[in-house]
């Protein structure tokens, strides 16, 4: 019975793991985007506001492709920003939550 308990307790905490690993968008926006998008994706001097963009608020695959691809020398949409937008090493329930997260600013 306690090896049944303690496989049951193993397997809800790899269960659940991703799905809480998933759920931090915010505080991977916080750690990876907000020093050049804004804290509420406002936009800085160094990158456009997310909030309110009709891109972000647009198709998901397309901001998917952006966040894991980057946008730099001639694909760059925003000219006027110096700094290329870096590739983010995101996949899966990681980068769908970010995708979410993002759209909801």
């Amino acid at each position: 019975m306690r090896l049944f308990a303690l496989v049951a307790a193993v397997v809800m905490v790899f269960a659940f793991s991703g799905s809480a690993v998933a759920a931090d968008a915010a505080g991977t926006y916080k750690a990876k985007c907000a020093m050049c998008h804004g804290k509420a994706g406002e936009g800085t001097k160094m990158a456009p506001a997310l909030k309110g963009s009709a891109f972000v608020g647009g198709d998901a695959a397309a901001v998917k492709d952006v966040i894991t691809n980057g946008r730099a020398g001639g694909d760059k949409k925003f000219k006027e920003f110096s700094m290329s937008m870096p590739k983010v090493a995101l996949e899966g329930a990681d980068l769908d939550a970010m995708v979410d997260y993002i759209k909801g600013l």
